[in-house]
């Protein structure tokens, strides 16, 4: 896990001074060692920041044999030592001992096709002397973050956007991304920041003479529809089987480093499921941290230490206070380079930062389970509709006449941001408060955004678009509903909210690994019938059963809860004082798109916010609170 930055220029040569002072930027994300190079025609420069998890001497760029290609690389390739070893039965000759190196090899023997053959979560580039073309790749789930963004004549990527603004691309806000972020529904190939562009999961960027063009390399496959009864117990079995066989595969191969790796836990199934199939993977207590806050009602550190206990684990707890969150939200925002919706990635932030005080810098945690096993509450009402498969005349008939009704009768709010989306709620098989609550939101959000800034709006559905978009690429009728729903998920909240964690672990120099999201797991998930996933009371009633073997009886029977961090509204203290003073300051209302004296009045009238509508609140503050620290840089 590194920083990476590339610039390649059509007008003359590439500055030196502003690939180093790009890298420089990067330098909390590989404290290790820092480096960068400039190709001898002086068309592309390439910086590197290195995190030592496998080599210490595994500086970059690293050049193939003939010296033809350069290659900078940010994230893990798991299973690296069996692919090294054909490499090198082929002929290879490896210059390091990273795992990086193998990339650039896979892409001498196959161009495109390397990515095929790695697994992993990662970013990379490439660049070829002799053509004179670029190769850039993000990994199947956007675990690793990869931006560019084009301006005065040449092409800029790096890790993180505050890398391309040191190299010198004009800071500004892209009002569309904002747009999309403030309506919860983030568009996975745009950032914040106008110009700057997000390679989307899964895909290539190419650049040389022809420009720049992105090309899809992998989707999530398109299972068949699946409905009927349960398939038989012994069917069942099989699948536990082969659950537990890839599950403990993926944990097993991210086992695999240089240094000691650990875990972060919460106590609730996923990381604690993760945590117990890698005590069987060492001889040594592995590492475990938990994050606790003073405020009880948030703290679920005892069921973290009951894992932990089971499985032999070193544990340490985290546990922060209001003030520390308060303290370090700027920071969070800063490094995520995204809106925050509540003190997650505060926590997270300082949960990293006890990580490499510890002196751990790779860890394992349980993010992506819920994805992978319909865990979450909209997903399972959706998997539980869906049964039974295909639609019969009634259905055909409730959709036609949902779609004739006015959406504002039931959510007046969503129907004026995507009239699509309210009529779809009256159909979809989704908990009613998901929707109710959405709409609330935005009604608090479009009730402090300037009024240029909504009329410029007026008209554009995003979450239609969006939609067709996803249609045109992914095949979504070829999918279950329940599917096309998660799929949907993955590729905007997941991929733009709750992916950005990589930045709040990297600002600390500590990788995480997520076994959950290991692609050949996920794909044999994905193209099992709903039934196995979704047909028990039980939310993972298949994950469960898989990792029984590896966790104690309190984890097997525990409820899922959701993780959730302290709020500032309806308590008075420093969260409380942190959104009053940052939101009454200089630096929101230098923000065009919203509307300070409305913020003001909301701020006004925090004594009389009702309990039931203190989530909502407390969301539209801290978001408008990472407005505000962007703007102020």
């Amino acid at each position: 896990m590194c920083g990476i930055v590339a610039i390649l220029s059509r007008n003359g040569p590439v500055d030196p001074g502003a690939v180093r002072r790009a890298t420089r930027t990067l330098r909390h994300r590989g404290p290790d060692a820092e480096r960068t190079w400039v190709s001898p025609s002086g068309r592309v420069g390439l910086g590197h920041t290195l995190l030592v998890i496998n080599d210490p001497e595994g500086v970059q760029p690293i050049a193939s044999e003939d010296g033809r290609l350069r290659i900078i690389v940010n994230g893990q390739f798991y299973d690296f030592r069996r692919i090294r070893a054909e490499l090198e039965a082929r002929g290879h000759r490896f210059r390091t001992r990273s795992d990086s190196e193998i990339a650039l090899h896979l892409y001498e023997d196959l161009g495109a096709g390397c990515l095929e053959q790695l697994r992993g979560q990662f970013a990379f580039v490439i660049w070829d002397e002799e053509t004179g073309r670029l190769f850039a790749a993000r990994d199947r789930f956007g675990l690793k973050p990869l931006f560019y963004a084009e301006h005065g004549g040449a092409l800029y990527l790096a890790s993180e956007a505050k890398a391309l603004f040191a190299a010198g691309v004009p800071r500004g806000w892209d009002e569309r991304g904002v747009y999309h972020w403030l309506v919860a529904c983030p568009d996975e190939r745009r950032s914040l920041f106008r110009g700057i562009r997000q390679v989307p999961p899964g895909h290539v960027l190419r650049a040389g003479g022809g420009g720049v063009r992105l090309e899809r390399y992998w989707d999530l496959p398109a299972a068949r529809p699946s409905g009927g009864s349960s398939p038989a117990a012994a069917s069942f079995g099989d699948t536990v089987e082969r659950t537990r066989e890839l599950t403990e595969e993926a944990i097993r191969l991210r086992m695999v480093a240089g240094v000691p790796v650990g875990c972060l836990i919460s106590g609730g199934l996923d990381s604690s499921s993760v945590l117990g199939v890698a005590a069987t993977c060492t001889d040594a207590p592995v590492a475990a941290f938990t994050v606790g806050f003073e405020r009880r009602e948030f703290d679920e550190s005892d069921g973290a230490r009951e894992a932990a206990a089971a499985a032999g684990a070193d544990h340490t707890v985290v546990t922060l206070g209001d003030a520390d969150l308060a303290d370090h939200f700027a920071d969070a925002v800063r490094h995520a380079e995204t809106l925050q919706y509540n003190t997650h990635g505060a926590a997270r932030y300082l949960l990293a930062r006890q990580v490499r005080e510890a002196g751990y810098r790779s860890v394992m945690a349980g993010e992506g389970a819920d994805e992978a096993f319909f865990g979450y509450e909209f997903l399972r009402a959706a998997a539980g509709a869906s049964r039974g498969g295909g639609l019969g005349p009634r259905k055909i008939l409730r959709i036609l006449s949902g779609l004739l009704r006015s959406p504002r009768r039931h959510h007046p709010t969503l129907a004026a941001v995507s009239p699509w989306l309210a009529r779809l709620a009256l159909l979809l098989p989704t908990p009613p408060s998901l929707f109710t609550r959405l709409s609330g939101g935005l009604g608090l959000i479009q009730s402090v955004c300037s009024r240029d800034f909504l009329r410029g709006f007026d008209g554009y559905d995003p979450y239609r678009a969006y939609y067709r978009r996803c249609k045109e690429a992914a095949a979504l009728s070829r999918r279950d509903p329940a599917r096309q729903l998660l799929y949907l998920w993955l590729h905007s909240i997941f991929v733009n909210y709750h992916m950005a964690a990589d930045r709040l672990d990297m600002a600390h120099g500590v990788e995480v690994r997520l076994p959950f999201l290991d692609h050949h797991l996920f794909e044999y998930l994905n193209g099992l019938p709903l039934a196995l996933l979704n047909d028990h009371p039980r939310e993972k009633h298949l994950l469960r059963e898989a990792v029984r073997p590896h966790i104690p009886d309190a984890v097997y029977d525990r409820v899922k809860r959701p993780f959730m961090a302290p709020s500032a509204v309806g308590v008075e203290g420093p969260l409380h004082d942190f959104l009053q003073d940052t939101l009454r300051g200089e630096a929101l209302k230098a923000v065009p798109f919203v509307d300070a004296g409305a913020v003001g009045r909301v701020l006004d009238g925090l004594g009389g916010v009702g309990v039931g509508d203190r989530g909502s609140v407390d969301s539209l503050l801290l978001m408008l609170a990472s407005v505000a620290v962007l703007e102020g840089g």
